[in-house]
């Protein structure tokens, strides 16, 4: 084998292994799922946190807010965004087990990590829209085609471009935009 065959088969050998980063897709993700790339945040599957939150707005994932934003969020639903979202006691302990067990510092989503950690210590924002990841993923959207777009109306509406949002996905190639397409 000459030095051109040796160079070719190790790039051959190098793209097959790295090829999985070039999708964004570790090889523990895929054997995970069965070839299927992992969901960016882990999809609600909470029966009762859907029906609850669910029945007036997008059930967000839990891994989209820290353990901390989700407890600060809890003790205002006397005020949530403008309503009186209360709920039972043993309903709040329930939702609370779920939100802070399965939040963006607790879970091993690569998306989960990415807003955790664009959020400083101590700080508690309790919309995901106010997270530093959030900002700079969406810093290219022009008010036109944000909250002047009647069909969109707030970026805190994720399933009216994110597709696949309410399967845990956020990914680029999977966005229309009402409107304006993708």
């Amino acid at each position: 084998m000459n030095k051109m065959q040796k160079r070719v088969g190790i790039g051959l050998l190098v793209l097959s292994l790295g090829g999985g980063l070039v999708l964004g897709v570790s090889a523990s993700d895929r054997e995970k799922n069965e070839g299927k790339p992992r969901a960016d945040v882990a999809p609600v599957q909470n029966t009762l946190y859907s029906t609850e939150c669910g029945a007036c707005h997008f059930a967000y994932q839990p891994g989209l807010l820290p353990a901390r934003s989700w407890e600060k969020l809890l003790t205002g639903l006397g005020e949530h965004f403008g309503e009186n979202a209360e709920v039972s006691p043993a309903t709040l302990t329930a939702l609370r087990e779920y939100l802070t067990g399965n939040a963006a510092d607790r879970v091993d989503h690569g998306r989960s990590r990415k807003i955790n950690a664009s959020i400083l210590d101590g700080e508690k924002p309790i919309r995901v829209t106010e997270t530093g990841y959030f900002q700079k993923e969406h810093r290219e959207l022009s008010p036109h085609m944000r909250e002047k777009n009647s069909k969109i109306g707030s970026l805190s509406r994720c399933e009216a471009c994110h597709t696949q949002a309410a399967q845990g996905s956020f990914h680029e190639h999977e966005v229309r935009m009402p409107g304006e397409g993708r």
